[in-house]
């Protein structure tokens, strides 16, 4: 959430940098209007309620001095009511005020380059030699998964509906592979795995911003107040909410294997076949907490190792910094890494590295003390490492053989039990 006292103060920059993201200038104006109100009628509450203590104290003096108080009295009880209505009146603006500012995104980063759309993104680097099948055609990963019976696309449809699936035999072999050696790699980088609860209530979601700006794109229990997570980054961000972390023990690495429930309600017909659009996926998620000036270095860092995870597979991808207008509500700046897909001839993301800066830690109450020994917002960042269901795929069509069969990256090999190839299944 942004701090309200820097809309304030620096109207004419926030609303130059929320333009870039599609907010309009009145939307700023009626929150700064509403936000007058607010202080104005507390600055009258205020004048009343202080009103109120002197005639109190005049009505006591007037008891004491056994003198007729019942005219001041009478005044005070309508004060009184009004003071209340009053209160009740601020109460619900103050609500508005809230719920107008937690829609705003975060403020881009000066380098985030400006676009409405994923057009303009900047290409920082790539990596790997794209593979050519100079006997073969590339099939889809959906294809070669059918054909080879390690995936099942048609009885996931028939079991919860589409956009789901089974992995049967060495398919489901090879999604444990991929995040068992995520999760090594990222505890050999200083991560510590947290295995956290797949179901989190509204004020976790409020906090890491999901809600209530796209609470459509969640699956939620009708009976409580809890939803399935989006993301792992929704429980690991909520792990230190409403808490002051210990400077000494900053910064803070968290990883965690979990599933991931979208209802992609914004996505209809969308990569409707295949991993890359699922309603239910695995994504083992980095969630780093950190002192605000070490931040940046932080987001390049959690970069870099998602990349060094998809060059240790042998993976061709490259890296870009998204636009304004594409990268998530909370980030102010967004590196996706895309791999490299033969069968689409493009890359495709896999993972998304973000600095949300305070934005996410206001929301949650998550603070440190300074040098001074102040209070302070942590800065946070998360990180895709990786969408294991995306590498699956990256996987199938990248180590794809004309016969069918598929080579196992040598990374891969030891957490297959020493298996090289994947061959169809009986």
């Amino acid at each position: 959430m942004l701090d309200l006292k820097l809309i304030r103060t620096e109207t004419d920059f926030v609303k130059e940098k929320l333009a870039t993201r599609g907010v309009d200038a009145q939307e700023i104006d009626d929150l700064l209007a509403l936000d007058q109100k607010r202080r104005d009628l507390i600055v009258k509450s205020e004048t009343m309620k202080a009103n109120r203590n002197t005639v109190s104290d005049e009505i006591s003096q007037l008891k004491r001095n056994k003198e007729d108080a019942s005219d001041k009295i009478e005044q005070m009880k309508q004060v009184s009511a009004d003071i209340k209505a009053l209160d009740e009146q601020l109460t619900t603006i103050a609500e508005d005020v809230s719920d107008k500012t937690s829609r705003l995104p975060n403020i881009p980063n000066d380098e985030v380059p400006v676009g409405l759309t994923e057009d303009g993104s900047v290409e920082l680097r790539k990596w790997g030699e794209i593979p050519t099948f100079a006997d073969f055609k590339p099939k889809s990963h959906w294809e070669i998964g059918e054909d080879l019976g390690i995936l099942d696309f048609e009885r996931g449809a028939k079991v919860s509906g589409s956009r789901f699936l089974y992995y049967v035999g060495q398919g489901a072999r090879l999604e444990r592979a991929i995040y068992n050696f995520f999760l090594d790699e990222n505890e050999k980088a200083g991560f510590t795995e947290v295995l956290p609860p797949y179901m989190v209530n509204s004020e976790s979601m409020f906090g890491t911003g999901q809600f209530p700006k796209f609470k459509e794109d969640v699956y939620s229990l009708k009976e409580a107040d809890e939803t399935l997570i989006p993301t792992a980054e929704v429980p690991l961000v909520n792990y230190y909410r409403d808490e002051v972390i210990p400077t000494e023990k900053l910064p803070v690495y968290f990883t965690a294997l979990t599933p991931a429930f979208r209802s992609e309600a914004g996505s209809a017909g969308r990569d409707t076949r295949g991993l890359i659009r699922l309603h239910q996926f695995n994504k083992v998620e980095m969630v780093k907490f950190t002192k605000p000036e070490d931040s940046w270095n932080e987001l390049e860092s959690l970069t870099t190792h998602a990349e060094e995870l998809l060059q240790k597979l042998g993976l061709a991808y490259h890296v870009i910094t998204l636009t304004t207008g594409d990268m998530s509500f909370t980030a102010a700046m967004t590196h996706d890494l895309e791999v490299w897909l033969p069968f689409q001839d493009r890359y495709r993301e896999i993972s998304s590295c973000s600095n949300t800066t305070d934005f996410q830690a206001r929301r949650a109450h998550i603070q440190y003390r300074d040098d001074n020994g102040k209070l302070q917002y942590v800065h946070t960042l998360n990180g895709s490492g990786l969408a294991v269901g995306r590498t699956v795929a990256a996987v199938l069509e990248n180590y794809q053989n004309a016969d069918g069969t598929v080579d196992i990256p040598e990374a891969l090999q030891p957490y297959m039990g020493g298996q090289t190839k994947i061959t169809k299944e009986d």
